[in-house]
């Protein structure tokens, strides 16, 4: 039996697990994570994850394949490379070298958007599919492509920015510094600001009921205040469903995966939401569902994924290296 150690790195922590061969995760560790340490004291921390986690299953190091990290940030995933993490002020960082001569084992690196793309598809809501498309609602709009079973990465692991798509020429300016991207229209951040702004041009709605004041709102407001029946709440959500869906149609007219899975913090509306959209994708897709059937469904596996997702990176990874041998 051959196991893999995923780590999802995080700006706060970082949580590892063991998983067998069979996909099943045996244990899971935490540590802490911070900007002011260096690369080499991260690497260290990462790697005394997986020497935890073999300790407290009693197998030898012999026995791990490899380990996956899911990292924010731009990433070389051929040399696992961290070419640039903001946050952490990192730039062209060794990762998998530095975790691998500690943990003296293998080691793989990918962007951890697409590690919990590859985690859903493999083992949340995306598994018995073999093409998916995975997208994050969040702070930002992220998420990640897996075609055939297998994460697309694109050239050089610079592929996959689904929330730079634009779906607005000349729109609102997006913090990567083009206009119209998905990200300012599709996050939570963007439904924030949307539903202030609606509050404020409306002081009767019920949403001032929700969140008392304009620091109370959050990505939910909109939404719970729609389903008390108030006006422009429900303006809200539907054009924030017109814009996600929007977003979606051009990746599903690109891609046309089996599958389109919504994760991060506004996927927890769950089926208010995900069935709005589900209808605007099937009335404005070129091919028709008759034809290639598309389904939306809510991510799973929530802040596991990326540990999963990382795993499978590990097994696909290192299999892939056993069969070059």
């Amino acid at each position: 039996m051959k196991y893999y150690i995923g780590i999802d790195l995080g700006g706060m922590s970082a949580k590892a697990g063991l998983m067998n061969e069979e996909g099943n995760i045996l244990c899971i560790a935490h540590c802490v994570t911070a900007a002011s340490d260096t690369a080499e004291t991260t690497a260290a921390h990462l790697a005394g994850l997986a020497k935890q986690l073999v300790e407290e299953q009693e197998i030898p190091v012999s026995d791990v394949a490899a380990i996956g990290v899911g990292s924010p940030g731009v990433i070389d995933s051929g040399s696992g490379t961290v070419v640039v993490w903001s946050n952490f002020g990192w730039k062209d960082v060794p990762l998998a070298r530095l975790v691998s001569e500690r943990a003296k084992l293998p080691v793989f690196v990918t962007n951890d958007a697409n590690a919990a793309a590859l985690g859903e598809a493999k083992y949340g809501s995306g598994r018995g599919y073999g093409d998916s498309v995975m997208i994050t609602l969040g702070t930002g709009v992220g998420g990640g492509i897996v075609i055939g079973g297998k994460l697309f990465e694109g050239y050089r692991s610079a592929g996959g920015e689904l929330g730079h798509t634009v779906i607005r020429r000349k729109g609102l300016l997006c913090t990567c510094g083009r206009r119209g991207c998905l990200e300012c229209y599709a996050s939570a951040t963007a439904l924030k600001r949307e539903t202030r702004a609606s509050m404020q041009k409306h002081p009767a709605s019920y949403m001032w009921k929700v969140a008392r004041d304009l620091d109370g709102v959050n990505g939910k407001t909109a939404f719970i205040a729609a389903r008390e029946g108030d006006a422009p709440a429900k303006k809200i959500v539907k054009d924030y469903v017109e814009n996600l869906g929007e977003g979606i149609v051009n990746l599903v007219n690109l891609l046309r995966p089996q599958v389109v899975i919504l994760g991060g913090g506004v996927s927890n509306e769950g089926e208010y939401l995900i069935s709005r959209v589900r209808k605007y994708v099937s009335e404005n897709i070129y091919a028709p569902e008759s034809y290639a059937p598309l389904d939306i469904v809510r991510a799973s596996l929530g802040n596991d994924a990326g540990m999963y997702g990382a795993c499978a990176y590990a097994m696909e990874r290192s299999l892939s290296a056993a069969k070059e041998r």
